[in-house]
C-alpha cells in the first residue's frame, strides 16, 4: 500500500480531485495528517472517502515501538515501519526548543568504523514520507499543533547518510517546511553528510535554507581513510572544495562534525592541520568525544584533552564548540538501541 504522508500538499490535492472531492476537502485531509491521526479519528471528513483512502493509502507508517526516557529529559525512540523494520529517533530538550533526529534510512551502508548503524549495512531508504512521519508522530505525542509545534528543530542525523537517500530527502525538507504543513523553517533544519560532493553539489541547486554539517572526523586524507571508506572516493580537498561553494551559493555557514577519537586524530598538530582546512569561508566546528561503540575498537578522546584540542583550534581563530553529552544512560550512541532490539527479538 502507499502511504499518504509521502504526498505532498499539490499531489493530495490532485489525488483528492479525481476522486471528485471539493476543493476544502484538501485542507482538512492535510491538516488530520500533519496531527498524525489515524482513520478512526478523523471525524470532519465522510466516512466514505476515509474508506476509499484506507484501501490504497496507509494514514500513519510508523509506529512508537519502544521509548527511554534519560534522566536529563532526553528521549530516544524506536519506530515500526508497515514492514516491520526498525528505525530510530531522539529528542533533544534545549531552552530555545526540542529537537528531534531522525533517520533517513534503514541502516547505512557507508561503513563508518566509529558508528553502529552501519553494522547490519543498509536495508533500504526510508520514503519522503516515512522521514515525515518521525516529526509529526513525536510532534503529537507530546501534544503538539501545527500553530503550536512541539518540535521546533530537526536534525537528519540519524541512521542512514541523508544524502544516500537524495530525493526522499529533499521531498522531506520541502514537505516538512510547507507552511500548508507542520512548517518547520528550513534554518531550524541540518543535515549531515559523511562527505557525498556530487550530491552536496546537487543539493547547492536546490535553494533550500537548511544548514549543512559535513562529517569530516580527519584532517587529512590518510587519517579519514582509517576510519570513513568514504575517503576512498572524495578526497577532503574535494570536501571542501564542495563546502566552500555551498556556502557561496547559500551564504549559509558551514558545520564540520569531528568526532575525537583516542590517538587517531586528537594530537595537537591534528588541531592545526584542522584550523588550516577552515580559512576562506563562514563556518564551525563541532567536537564530539567519540560514543564508543564495542563492536569496532576505538576509544572517544577523554573530556579534558578534547577542551585542550578545542582551545588549539580557537587560537587559529576557528569558531569551535564541544557537543554537549545527551542521553548517555539511555543505550548511547546512534544505531545501538536498534540492534540490541534486533537481537531480542531474533
Amino acid at each position: 500500500m502507499f502511504n499518504l504522508h509521502d504526498l505532498s500538499y499539490e499531489e493530495l490535492g490532485n489525488l483528492l480531485s479525481d476522486l471528485n472531492q471539493p476543493k476544502f476537502r484538501l485542507g482538512q485531509l492535510y491538516d488530520a495528517l500533519t496531527l498524525y491521526k489515524s482513520p478512526s479519528h478523523i471525524s470532519n471528513i465522510p466516512k466514505s472517502l476515509i474508506d476509499t483512502l484506507s484501501k490504497n493509502y496507509v494514514f500513519q507508517p510508523i509506529e512508537i515501538y519502544r521509548q527511554l526516557k534519560s534522566s536529563d529529559g532526553t528521549m530516544k525512540f524506536l519506530y515500526k515501519l508497515t514492514d516491520g523494520n526498525i528505525i530510530e529517533g531522539v529528542l533533544m530538550k534545549y531552552k530555545y526548543g526540542n529537537t528531534l533526529c531522525v533517520s533517513t534510512q534503514v541502516g547505512c551502508r557507508m561503513g563508518c568504523k566509529f558508528c553502529a548503524s552501519t553494522l547490519g549495512g543498509l536495508i533500504r531508504n526510508l520514503t519522503s514520507g516515512e522521514i515525515l512521519s518521525q516529526v509529526l508522530c513525536v510532534n503529537a505525542l507530546l501534544g503538539g499543533t501545527k500553530e503550536k509545534r512541539q518540535i521546533t528543530n530537526v536534525v537528519l542525523m540519524g541512521s542512514g547518510e541523508p544524502l544516500d537517500n537524495y530525493d526522499n530527502v529533499v521531498k522531506f525538507l520541502r514537505c516538512v517546511s510547507d507552511e500548508h504543513g507542520i512548517n518547520i523553517s528550513q534554518r531550524n533544519i541540518s543535515l549531515s553528510t559523511c562527505g557525498l560532493v556530487d550530491k552536496i553539489d546537487k543539493l547547492r541547486e536546490e535553494n533550500l535554507q537548511i544548514t549543512l554539517t559535513i562529517s569530516l572526523h580527519a584532517p587529512n586524507d590518510e587519517i579519514r581513510r582509517q576510519t570513513m571508506p568514504i575517503a576512498n572516493r572524495y578526497s577532503i580537498k574535494q570536501i571542501m572544495d564542495s563546502a566552500k561553494a555551498y556556502f557561496k551559493k547559500t551564504k549559509r555557514r558551514i558545520v564540520f562534525e569531528y568526532a575525537l577519537i583516542e590517538g587517531k586524530n586528537d594530537s595537537f598538530e591534528n588541531a592545526d592541520e584542522l584550523a588550516g582546512l577552515m580559512k576562506g569561508f563562514s563556518n564551525h566546528v563541532n567536537l564530539i568525544p567519540l560514543n564508543e561503540v564495542k563492536e569496532r575498537g576505538l576509544k572517544g578522546t577523554n573530556r579534558h584533552r578534547a577542551y585542550a584540542f578545542m582551545d588549539r583550534l580557537k587560537s587559529h581563530g576557528v569558531s569551535a564548540t564541544i557537543r554537549r553529552t545527551m542521553g548517555e544512560d539511555i543505550e548511547g550512541a546512534c544505531g545501538q538501541l536498534r540492534a540490541k532490539v534486533l537481537k531480542e527479538t531474533q
